[in-house]
């Protein structure tokens, strides 16, 4: 019995995620910060990596980002986590498009697009 090949994937995504939580709150003043906005979204990498449907708990945690960015300052800061956390790793297409769809899964609409390209000093 082998380990299977996403496992190692899986676990260089974690290992990221608590490189970025610890990291990144110190490059945003905001109110929110980058190691609560990967709490929050812990539950949606099964969702990204394999796609397939999105878990209640994702969408909780999406939502809880989404509420918790109240200023543009807050919304820039969490934009610049996310673009941070899809830059840290390299993902597949199929995986950047899954976080990409993220907040439409869930209903929800931001102010701007889950992407390694996104111009977070525009999101108002």
């Amino acid at each position: 019995m082998g380990i299977p090949v996403a496992a190692p994937k899986l676990a260089c995504l974690s290992i990221v995620l608590v490189i970025v939580a610890t990291a990144a709150p110190m490059a945003v003043k905001a109110s929110i910060s980058c190691n609560t906005v990967v709490n929050d979204l812990v539950p949606c990498l099964n969702y990204v990596i394999y796609g397939g449907q999105v878990p209640t708990a994702c969408c909780t945690g999406v939502q809880a980002v989404y509420n918790a960015a109240r200023t543009t300052q807050d919304r820039q800061g969490v934009c610049s986590c996310l673009k941070s956390l899809i830059n840290g790793y390299p993902i597949s297409n199929a995986a950047a498009n899954n976080a990409a769809a993220l907040p439409s899964r869930c209903g929800i609409n931001l102010p701007y697009k889950i992407s390694p390209y996104a111009d977070c000093r525009s999101v108002r």
